[in-house]
């Protein structure tokens, strides 16, 4: 159970605080939600509190292994497959299982794909979306702001990138 003020991860969305646990009547339904304010969009998001482990909300990680996740960007081996489907599905998977680790694997691969091959429209919705999740969560643990953290990412891809331009 957790707790107004607590900082959590709601997978597939991103990071934020418990502002209010609620009791709401949905479909005529009687249920207690945690009521979730993102700080990145300023949105606002209602999870029923009976399920947050099916769902895998999580607390967020600490400062320390924040630091150490973003320091991990850069050295982190990505393979990308080439079948758009099979990716996608992947990729998909690794944002919604909520682990950081697999969501940073996700930012990256499709980060250094959108420099060589470029993205589907798809595909750069999920870059998009990928990268708010990540970030939003090192945002909250106080790693860094959300441009600075941004501008770390693009200068890693772009590092590696012309590197294997040059190979």
């Amino acid at each position: 159970m957790f707790n107004v003020g607590d900082k959590i991860v709601y997978p597939m969305h991103g990071a934020g605080i418990i502002e209010a646990i609620e009791e709401r009547k949905i479909l005529k339904q009687r249920q207690s939600y945690y009521i979730m304010k993102m700080p990145i969009g300023d949105m606002k998001v209602m999870i029923p509190t009976n399920n947050c482990e099916e769902i895998g909300i999580r607390y967020i990680i600490d400062k320390t292994t924040g630091c150490e996740i973003l320091a991990m960007f850069k050295s982190l081996k990505s393979d990308v497959n080439d079948n758009w489907n099979k990716r996608y599905r992947e990729n998909m998977l690794k944002i919604r299982s909520g682990n950081i680790l697999d969501v940073l694997d996700v930012v990256k691969s499709l980060m250094l794909r959108e420099r060589g091959k470029g993205l589907s429209t798809s595909e750069r919705k999920m870059l998009c979306n990928a990268k708010q999740i990540f970030i939003s969560e090192l945002v909250l643990a106080k790693v860094a702001l959300y441009d600075e953290i941004e501008k770390i990412l693009e200068q890693a891809v772009d590092e590696e990138y012309s590197i294997s331009d040059d190979e």
